[in-house]
């Protein structure tokens, strides 16, 4: 035997050997099914959207109610000092102390740092003793001025000597009022040596310490003071909801305005509208409003990222379902509705508004229906439903 006739032959054994072995396999099966047969009327074992609509999904659902709901403008603000002062030197001299500490707060007209005097304090005594020597010579000017009248009036004098001498006097009287003048620059200058807060607030960086100079209003300040009570809130508003504000603000002149950082787990602080901006942005189609929070707790820190909420009234007849049973489909938003007998009907829905949680629904549930929440990817119009908890009614705020 040849070795292609040796290959033929184990070939064709291995084929008859795989056909015996999936004829037994067929027969083994089908002796399976006729000793069990499936029960009638029973829904496939799969979980799977399509399923069948017999099988009993267990879902969460809740109860859309009808209550009062705010109307609200939401955002993303910045928060802002209400004033801010850069503490800068007036005039050039060497830091010798300071009196703060960085981050504290501090009142009006508390020292914060001092220069060195002593260049400002002799300034001061030569201005002094220069207006006490312009002083006596104007005080003989005065006295030969009034001899020499009294000469004129004998005929020894001239007029032209007495005017003279009424010259020389009026001279050295101005030259003393610039010298009461030079001492009063001195003692300002002197003042400047000693650095008060300009207004109460909270302290920030040192930005110069002890024994370095200082120059006068120099480009970096020596501090700068924040006052953080109040505050002020800006945000963007998109120009399509400017009327709406527009509209309430003038009705109630301002709007509780409310405002929370993202990763503040409490109440957010609450404050009112105050300014709206003359302009829309033509680059991003906002404009710029601006709220006054009263921060005596201190939550919102300048320069924070804030969630801002402006309240414009309240529907008090709103359908309010958790967003958690909006469905987005190809036709557009649905929700689940769960029947008196437990089967699920698919209703699409109009939702007006989001509030937090919750949305606002236009059009498509009523007031007691329940809605399934939790369950979605397992239903179709038809099924059957058991809950996973009993529906509990939404309280009203």
């Amino acid at each position: 035997m040849t070795m292609v006739q040796m290959r033929t032959s184990l070939w064709y054994g291995l084929a008859v050997l795989l056909v015996v072995t999936v004829s037994s396999v067929a027969c083994s099966r089908g002796e399976a099914q006729a000793n069990n047969p499936a029960p009638s009327g029973g829904g496939p074992a799969g979980g799977g959207r399509g399923g069948g609509q017999n099988q009993v999904v267990p879902v969460a659902v809740a109860t859309a109610v009808q209550k009062a709901m705010p109307v609200t403008i939401q955002g993303i603000g910045t928060v802002i000092a209400a004033s801010t002062v850069a503490v800068r030197a007036q005039i050039t001299g060497e830091l010798t102390s300071v009196t703060f500490k960085e981050g504290e707060d501090v009142e009006q007209g508390q020292v914060l740092v001092t220069l060195d005097k002593r260049p400002l304090e002799a300034a001061l005594q030569q201005a002094q003793a220069q207006l006490a020597k312009d002083e006596a010579q104007a005080a003989n000017a005065r006295a030969q001025a009034t001899r020499y009248q009294d000469l004129l009036t004998r005929g020894i004098a001239t007029r032209e000597q007495v005017d003279t001498m009424n010259t020389q006097a009026a001279a050295l009287d101005a030259t003393v009022a610039s010298d009461k003048a030079n001492i009063d620059a001195a003692k300002v200058q002197l003042q400047f040596a000693t650095i008060t807060a300009p207004m109460t607030g909270r302290t920030g960086l040192l930005q110069v310490h002890p024994g370095n100079i200082v120059k006068a209003q120099d480009t970096n300040p020596i501090v700068t003071i924040n006052k953080i009570t109040p505050v002020y809130v800006s945000f963007a508003v998109p120009e399509a909801q400017l009327p709406a504000l527009k509209r309430y603000m003038a009705q109630q002149s301002t709007l509780p305005v409310s405002a929370i950082a993202p990763t503040d787990g409490g109440k957010p602080s609450v404050g009112r509208v105050n300014f709206i901006d003359n302009a829309v942005d033509p680059m991003t189609g906002t404009i710029k409003v601006k709220g006054t929070f009263p921060n005596e707790d201190r939550r919102l820190w300048p320069g924070q990222f804030v969630n801002v909420t402006v309240t414009l009234t309240s529907d008090s007849d709103a359908i309010v379902v958790p967003s958690a049973a909006v469905q987005n489909g190809q036709q557009g938003q649905y929700v689940f509705v769960i029947s008196p007998d437990k089967t699920a009907q698919m209703r699409p829905v109009t939702v007006a508004r989001l509030a937090g949680d919750d949305s606002i629904i236009a059009s498509g549930v009523r007031p007691g229906e329940t809605v399934v929440t939790d369950g979605h990817l397992r239903l179709v119009p038809g099924s059957h439903v058991s809950f996973k908890s009993a529906p509990a009614p939404r309280a009203t705020p």
